[in-house]
């Protein structure tokens, strides 16, 4: 799965969002395609360095509320990216070391690095599945995830920075329906989502260099972030800014972290 052709399927004629992501978190699994397409993006935006720190911080919060005080064993991480330490499974299995995690992309990138992703603890398992979001009746139907998950106990879907790349064309809203739908009740919904509330034309100049690039790009108010949660109830404290979701540095952000550098909704809700 991670063999020799994968790196040859990487395609470096243009910007790929997880390597610009992986620009902005200060990795190095990037090109100097990316790098451009990552540099104007925070011309327009500066504070796109912010938002993409703190939607991992969110991860990492939102990981450990599920595993400590809801008993979530299971996650689904769906848009996984490069792998950035400490990946979502370490952060589960440093609280619950029998946690099992499946996670699921479509780069070539990612699946080179896959490897990386399944250094699981001796009681936990985890898998990768090189899989797209917008077939979830295929990723659902994997084997490998079958191998790893039960989906007759609760599993968390984690859908970090994803769904802003999928238009409504695309039917975000039915895809992440049918993925609930296939989990019990007791299971979790964690969402990011980037969104022009604080600065409308800013975004648009965002989204038109990735949609430049090759990359639909679409982000959304909070109002539209809400309905990813319906039917579902939400944990307190609801739908916020990615680094106002139940900080745990008592409420003293750093340098730099304000609203509108976040510019990130978050929210994780239970399944009833």
């Amino acid at each position: 799965m991670t063999g020799p052709h994968a790196a040859r399927d990487i395609d470096t004629s243009k910007p790929h969002s997880a390597r610009m992501y992986d620009y902005y978190l200060g990795g190095k699994d990037n090109f100097e395609v990316d790098k451009e397409a990552a540099e104007r993006v925070a011309e327009t935006y500066p504070g796109i360095y912010v938002c993409a720190r703190e939607n991992r911080a969110f991860m990492h919060r939102a990981t450990r509320v599920l595993a400590r005080e809801h008993g979530i064993r299971q996650w689904l991480d769906i848009g996984t990216g490069i792998p950035t330490e400490p990946n979502l499974h370490q952060v589960a299995q440093s609280v619950v070391p029998d946690a099992r995690v499946v996670y699921a992309d479509n780069d070539p990138l990612v699946l080179k690095y896959a490897e990386t992703l399944m250094r699981s603890t001796p009681e936990g398992r985890t898998t990768y599945i090189h899989a797209d979001a917008n077939d979830p009746d295929a990723l659902l139907g994997a084997p490998e995830l079958a191998e790893v998950l039960d989906l007759t106990q609760p599993v968390a879907l984690s859908l970090n920075a994803l769904l802003h790349f999928i238009i409504d064309a695309q039917e975000p809203y039915a895809l992440v329906s049918r993925l609930m739908s296939a989990l019990p009740s007791g299971s979790a919904l964690a969402i990011t989502h980037c969104t022009p509330d604080y600065d409308p034309e800013g975004w648009e100049k965002v989204s038109a260099i990735y949609y430049a690039g090759g990359t639909p790009f679409q982000v959304r108010t909070k109002a539209e972030v809400a309905r990813f949660f319906e039917g579902l109830d939400l944990l307190e404290p609801g739908i916020a800014l990615g680094h106002r979701w139940r900080p745990d540095n008592d409420g003293v952000f750093a340098e730099g972290v304000t609203d509108a550098a976040v510019s990130l909704w978050a929210g994780v809700a239970i399944k009833p």
